[in-house]
């Protein structure tokens, strides 16, 4: 028996894992809305396919947002997927960082993610179904990467709404995952990927250090495939009891293995002080 076709929602479509996903989707005969900031761009990319819907959105416009979510529903009739996927990487040292820089990284990277799960919700818990996917990142969860900070944190949002949110949405049937990446050999460290701070500051050596590292060492070696990392997350919707958190690649289990390890060596090193302040 084949399976009903379920209708996926991906934004950030045009590069990276987002395009991976829509590829690998319409290969399995899926409904895919995929969006972009440049629609024609979508379109190029993928061609025509009467299972495909490009849709240019604007991620921090909530009212573009609702739009997008209805035309989807309007074309296929359900909303069963959702994978909040756009975003960019932003490196630089916290002091380098200007606010301006710094909230726009929130306002995609987080409240962008927001404004999906705002309009898309509605029709999940209607219908008392769905899976939503956050993309965030390992470095949502240890941020000990000089010039990540600010990128890290937005990352660490992700994780904490995602956990919330899976509690909120229970009582409807609704799954929600968050994925953490490692390095898969994407466009995320390629200069029209990651911005890199207007003002630096020379003293902050291991920064410069570490971008150099990034942009020099790690992009385009990066252990990870990205066929392979979509693949995974295809499994994983179609998983009875998916996971609240999903990590992806051998480097992001090891670097989560040895936070936990380090935490927990550390809560027992300071747990006289940590309990000592009961009442």
């Amino acid at each position: 028996m084949k399976t009903q076709t379920k209708t996926w929602f991906i934004t950030g479509a045009s590069k990276g894992l987002g395009l991976e996903l829509v590829t690998q989707l319409l290969a399995k005969g899926e409904n895919v809305a995929a969006t972009s900031r440049n629609k024609s761009e979508l379109e190029k990319l993928v061609g025509e396919n009467q299972n495909f819907l490009p849709l240019e959105m604007n991620l921090v416009d909530e009212a573009n947002v609702a739009k997008a979510i209805s035309a989807t529903i309007e074309k296929f009739g359900n909303l069963d997927v959702v994978v909040n996927n756009a975003g960019y990487g932003l490196f630089g040292a916290v002091e380098e960082l200007s606010d301006t820089e710094a909230r726009q990284n929130f306002d995609v990277n987080v409240f962008g993610s927001l404004n999906v799960i705002r309009q898309a919700l509605p029709h999940l818990r209607n219908q008392k179904s769905g899976h939503i996917f956050n993309i965030s990142s390992i470095g949502g969860y240890l941020g000990n990467f000089p010039g990540f900070g600010i990128y890290c944190a937005t990352k660490f949002a992700v994780i904490g709404f995602t956990e919330a949110l899976a509690e909120e949405v229970k009582d409807f049937n609704i799954n929600v995952t968050a994925i953490l990446p490692g390095y898969f050999r994407t466009n995320f460290l390629n200069p029209d990927s990651l911005s890199i701070p207007k003002n630096q500051i020379d003293a902050y050596q291991s920064t410069r250090d570490s971008q150099e590292l990034h942009e020099k060492t790690i992009n385009n070696n990066q252990p990870g495939d990205p066929v392979k990392g979509v693949a995974a997350i295809i499994e994983t919707a179609a998983a009875e009891n998916p996971p609240l958190h999903l990590f992806l690649g051998s480097d992001a289990y090891a670097l989560a293995k040895n936070k936990i390890e380090s935490m927990t060596s550390e809560l027992e090193e300071w747990k006289k002080v940590s309990v000592s302040t009961d009442f």
